[in-house]
């Protein structure tokens, strides 16, 4: 039986390493270190080291692949397959040759538009009309390796990154199963991926998510979308974070053409704030450390928020 090694760490990895593990002999996973994470910055694991340890993988969790005691284990494991979903490190050359059928990667976009760490985040962004899976032969560039299947969706118009994510993480188990079988039987032959159309989603931080209201509203709505579950898109409000999870675009009420942007109102009953092009109406936001509530239920706390 073929043996794998499998590289990922978050959520999206999840689907592909079960789907893996059930059909060939995986002997190895390598995932993040484990992390600070929450207000008593406990460690957490990452979620495919939960899943690897209740499958019975081996585990291991250098902070550097190139380290020589993951190099070691990773020739010790003596794969002839490597399969990597969302892992978090540039693969090496010498990681790149160690197995006979190569690596390949699980990445969610339609290469080479959105290489690099937030391919779905930046297709939401761009409003772009479609995205999906690539399944890709890695090189030792970033997402830059020659396609060996893809499979597209269209994103909707209330779609957040939570969704798509989940969506594509299925979709790429699912067609990484159905060609693998052809790719290790040397019937599917690599296609290059075209010089043009090459996009670049970099990774992002938590001030990514703050709104700036002098963009174009519908620009906004976007983010608000696309940085839902994280890093959150967010504005201050009295001194504080107010995370906005939810938001619609509404146009500028007649009574209000004067207003500059950022200036908050009230539209629909629910608060609002003046953007290029209209007001962004937040249908659901987070108060510094409150749970997430509807629009509605903040506005009844919040005295001040057309002061």
């Amino acid at each position: 039986m073929i043996r794998v090694v499998f590289m990922g760490s978050p959520d999206f990895a999840l689907p592909t390493l079960h789907a893996l593990a059930k059909t060939y002999d995986v002997v190895g996973v390598v995932t993040q270190p484990d992390r600070a994470s929450g207000r008593g910055r406990e460690l957490k694991p990452p979620p495919v080291k939960t899943l690897a340890q209740e499958l019975g993988i081996p585990v291991i969790q250098p902070e550097k692949l190139k380290q020589p005691e993951a190099m070691q284990q990773l020739r010790d494991w003596a794969p002839d397959l490597i399969v990597v979903a969302a892992f978090g490190q540039i693969l090496r050359t010498e990681v790149l040759e160690l197995p006979r059928f190569g690596c390949v990667n699980v990445h969610a976009s339609l290469l080479p538009r959105w290489r690099g760490a937030a391919p779905i985040q930046a297709a939401i962004l761009a409003g772009d009309e479609e995205t999906g899976v690539t399944i890709m032969q890695m090189d030792a560039g970033l997402d830059t390796g020659p396609i060996l299947a893809k499979r597209a969706i269209r994103l909707k118009a209330d779609d957040t990154a939570g969704s798509v994510f989940q969506a594509l993480s299925t979709l790429g188990a699912d067609l990484l199963l159905e060609t693998l079988p052809d790719y290790l039987a040397g019937k599917l032959t690599p296609t290059p991926q075209p010089a043009e159309g090459v996009t670049y989603a970099p990774m992002l931080k938590k001030e990514d998510g703050r709104l700036d209201f002098h963009a174009d509203v519908n620009e906004l709505e976007r983010k608000v979308r696309a940085f839902n579950p994280w890093p959150s898109a967010f504005m201050d409000f009295d001194g504080t974070m107010l995370k906005i999870q939810r938001a619609h675009v509404a146009p500028l009420p007649a009574g209000e053409r004067g207003a500059s942007a950022g200036q908050r109102l009230i539209v629909q009953n629910q608060p609002a704030v003046v953007a290029r092009g209209g007001v962004l109406v937040l249908d659901e936001v987070q108060p510094a450390g409150k749970k997430p509530m509807s629009g509605k239920s903040f506005l009844a706390g919040a005295r001040n928020w057309e002061a």
